[in-house]
């Protein structure tokens, strides 16, 4: 629910406007043109020139941060890119010049309304400042249901410092993940910034505050182990590092296959209990284990790691006698453990359970065109020019210039 939007619709409508004082003059319009009731979030700020040129644009709020817009390729329309921030004042100085060279300068002032329910985000992956493997996902969760989920998906910009082709994918109505359509090149500075803020989800319910997170995609990480070779290679930056003798599942039973297809890893674990209560398999049941493992590093949802198995060092190489895991031996699981990053690859190959796309961070497992269909725009976005988080949450309309960027939806 909004507070103190009452008459809204005719605020909305009018406009701050400079009087024309000849055929040559420019006639500028700003909207809204201030005044009147508070706005709602969703409101646009729109600058139009008539006669004339857009020479600048300046939008800040009370506490001086400044709001970004972009600018038309005729230099007549400028238009607000996000959201407006709920409970926010804001001023809007416009400039333009007519085609008599002479310039003019409106100014507009208005009020955002504040909001009563408001959604909030949690996001899995990547953490700010983390260094990531080249499968590396945006993993977002929200904590109500997502009713407009294209207005929000507008709402996320990716930007690199190397381009790439990515898109959204919502796997239901609280959780949605960016995946490239290659891997990440590696040693890319990216960013992410989810401009959440005043973002109108119906009902009332609206964004509580913007998300901006930086990343950086290390070393290219990728292993490929072979059930029926019994073993892993593993190559860092294309180059093949390391050839590990493995176990894996024992199989027999579903659950005791090692899922195949394109896994990442997701967390390190160094111990980790591992025990089949997950299956709904708890003490005094047949077939109850319960094991404490070193140098685990997690690739599934069901259970899965490439972990220290001392135990299995006779079978490494040879035979599969897991419940699931990637059994490596202690030396060798303290390499991988040391080496692993959140995003890495590790393709399990030769088995006949398929991983799922919505295990873990299966998100490989789906084709291109089926991920692209996740998307509640339809369609993938080429990542803009890298700009730290921070700065790019907060940037200037000052460079009126701007025109739209690729990864804005």
């Amino acid at each position: 629910m909004l507070a103190g939007a009452g008459m809204v619709a005719g605020v909305a409508g009018c406009s701050g406007q400079q009087a024309v004082t000849g055929r040559d003059a420019v006639s500028l319009a700003v909207s809204p043109g201030g005044g009147g009731a508070a706005l709602p979030p969703d409101s646009p700020i729109d600058v139009r020139a008539r006669t004339g040129r857009i020479a600048n644009v300046t939008v800040t709020t009370a506490k001086g941060a400044p709001v970004e817009g972009d600018l038309n390729a005729d230099r007549t329309q400028w238009r607000s890119r996000w959201s407006l921030a709920p409970g926010q004042a804001y001023t809007v100085d416009a400039t333009a010049i007519g085609k008599d060279g002479k310039t003019r300068t409106v100014r507009s002032a208005f009020t955002v309304a504040t909001v009563q329910k408001k959604f909030g985000v949690t996001v899995d992956a990547p953490f700010d400042k983390e260094t990531v493997g080249v499968g590396i996902p945006i993993v977002m969760r929200f904590d109500q249901a997502v009713k407009d989920r294209a207005a929000v998906e507008r709402a996320l910009e990716v930007r690199s410092d190397k381009p790439v082709e990515g898109a959204w994918h919502w796997f239901n109505d609280q959780e949605v993940v960016f995946r490239t359509k290659q891997y990440w090149p590696a040693h890319t500075k990216a960013s992410f910034v989810a401009h959440l803020s005043g973002v109108n989800n119906g009902k009332g319910l609206y964004g509580g505050k913007d998300y901006a997170v930086n990343f950086t995609v290390g070393d290219s990480h990728v292993s490929t182990a072979g059930e029926d070779t019994h073993h892993m290679v593993v190559k860092i930056n294309g180059r093949k590092a390391r050839t590990i003798p493995t176990s894996m599942g024992r199989g027999g039973e579903e659950k005791y296959t090692t899922t195949n297809g394109v896994h990442l890893a997701m967390q390190k674990d160094d111990p980790v209990t591992m025990t089949s209560e997950w299956e709904g398999c708890g003490p005094g049941c047949a077939g109850y284990y319960s094991l404490t493992v070193d140098k685990a590093v997690k690739i599934s949802d069901s259970g899965e790691y490439v972990h220290s198995a001392p135990w299995s060092v006779g079978d490494q190489g040879h035979d599969n006698v897991s419940h699931g895991c990637i059994n490596v031996s202690p030396s060798d699981a303290a390499w991988f453990y040391k080496l692993a990053q959140r995003g890495d690859v590790v393709t399990v190959t030769g088995t006949s359970r398929p991983l799922a796309p919505d295990n873990g961070w299966g998100f490989w497992q789906m084709g291109w065109s089926n991920w692209v269909k996740g998307s509640a725009l339809k369609r993938s976005v080429s990542t803009a020019p890298h700009v730290d988080a921070a700065t790019l949450s907060a940037q200037s309309a000052n460079g009126a210039a701007q025109k739209p960027r690729a990864s804005h939806n």
